[in-house]
């Protein structure tokens, strides 16, 4: 493919996920209690942090559509990232809970669907999907970890109101980077709406449709599966490795960094696997990983030069499932569906998933992590070991993808183009 045009998705990837970065892992603490903080309960709070979630499933109905139906895909980009931009800028200069969280929200409903429509503005312009689409990916890890380590190690040292006078800076870089990116898209290459041949103007609908094709409802169902395991890892793990592996809390983010580190050299090989394995078993082995690595954190839990290398599963969880996932998505749903079809999956990667994770993991850390009691870790994850074992499972017995290039499904059965 054109490298010009290569280089521009990467870079379009880098700043769509630098945006994220640059506020999630920071926001909590400014949030909460303490000296310069907003002070905003435990409730407000998980309205906030369910701003994500509202808009995954609103995006399904409203913003994948027009993407899909009437709006060209980098156009919809860019006047999705000015919007959310300011928003997020907005965002610097709120003090109460009503306001914020209505310019979170607006930022959510904007900005989250734009990880589907790059996708498949990606996948439009791009001739190899299972060659080019990983590495046009990996800039969005690449962006994240541009954003979220060099804020981390700033604030680093920081107390009392000195620390949430700088971490509001988290919002003006968020904001700007949106802003670029809104201007950038302009220069993206022109992916227009595709109009269903049938006439059919719900393009949610019609993608939602094909979920009832069996290897795709099988798929679906594992993906929920999986996010739930993906979002439970970090709502567990860095208590884990400070209250019981012993590492101070300063090294917390930087060893469960070391995921994403393994996830961009993951992601270049991604393409080669997928050529040598096929869909079913590169997914396998991407949920394999999360199993590997839970039953590390349960059998092992004072090794810890083991738990540290564990953390560079993370790149094979995520590129052998989600990014394979999206690639099978584009290679099996019809051309004017797929920003819908890519928002579907999406609704359970950063909607259900992360709900499912907060509803299963925060009740079993109350059970078996009990303030003043004994910690159960081992019976703590072994239940996400398990359900990843329950995926592998079902992709293997009932997982039955085509085995050719890009394909579409066409009532029960996959037929090529």
């Amino acid at each position: 493919m054109n490298s010009s045009i290569r280089w521009k998705l990467f870079l379009m990837m880098v700043l769509e996920f630098f945006i994220w970065g640059a506020w999630l892992p920071l926001i909590w603490g400014y949030l909460g209690q303490g000296e310069g903080a907003l002070g905003f309960s435990s409730g407000q709070i998980t309205w906030i942090g369910s701003a994500f979630a509202i808009a995954s499933i609103l995006g399904i109905f409203f913003s994948n559509q027009f993407a899909d139906r009437h709006f060209s895909a980098e156009k919809f980009m860019a006047f999705s990232h000015l919007v959310g931009g300011l928003a997020m800028l907005g965002l610097y200069f709120t003090k109460s809970f009503a306001p914020f969280f209505g310019l979170m929200l607006l930022h959510s409903l904007v900005y989250v669907p734009t990880i589907s429509v790059a996708n498949s503005l990606a996948f439009a312009n791009i001739k190899e999907p299972s060659k080019d689409f990983p590495f046009v990916r990996m800039g969005g890890t690449i962006g994240w970890i541009l954003a979220a380590w060099p804020l981390y190690f700033i604030l680093q040292g920081k107390t009392g109101a000195e620390a949430m006078a700088a971490t509001k800076a988290i919002f003006i870089v968020s904001g700007l980077a949106s802003l670029a990116l809104a201007a950038f898209c302009l220069t993206l290459p022109h992916t227009p709406p595709r109009k269903g041949e049938d006439g059919d103007g719900l393009a949610w609908l019609k993608a939602g449709k094909k979920l009832a094709v069996p290897f795709i409802l099988v798929l679906f169902v594992v993906t929920f599966i999986d996010a739930t395991i993906h979002n439970g890892y970090f709502l567990v793990t860095g208590g884990f490795l400070e209250n019981k592996v012993g590492f101070a809390k300063n090294w917390v983010m930087p060893i469960m960094s070391l995921g994403q580190v393994a996830e961009i050299l993951t992601m270049l090989i991604l393409g080669g696997v997928l050529a040598k394995f096929g869909w079913k078993t590169t997914m396998i082995i991407g949920i394999a990983g999360h199993a590997a690595r839970f039953a590390i954190y349960a059998f092992f839990p004072d090794s810890k030069p083991l738990i540290v290398a564990v953390q560079l599963l993370h790149g094979i969880c995520y590129a052998f499932f989600f990014a394979t996932v999206y690639i099978f998505v584009d290679a099996v749903f019809p051309k004017d569906v797929r920003s819908s079809a890519q928002g579907w999956f999406n609704l359970l990667i950063l909607g259900l998933g992360d709900l499912a994770a907060k509803w299963l993991f925060i009740p079993l850390m109350g059970k078996y992590l009990p303030a003043g009691g004994p910690a159960d870790y081992k019976s703590l994850f072994l239940v996400p070991a398990g359900l990843a074992v329950v995926g592998m499972v079902l992709l293997l017995l009932f997982f039955r993808p085509p085995n050719f290039g890009p394909e579409k499904v066409e009532g029960g059965a996959a037929t090529p183009h």
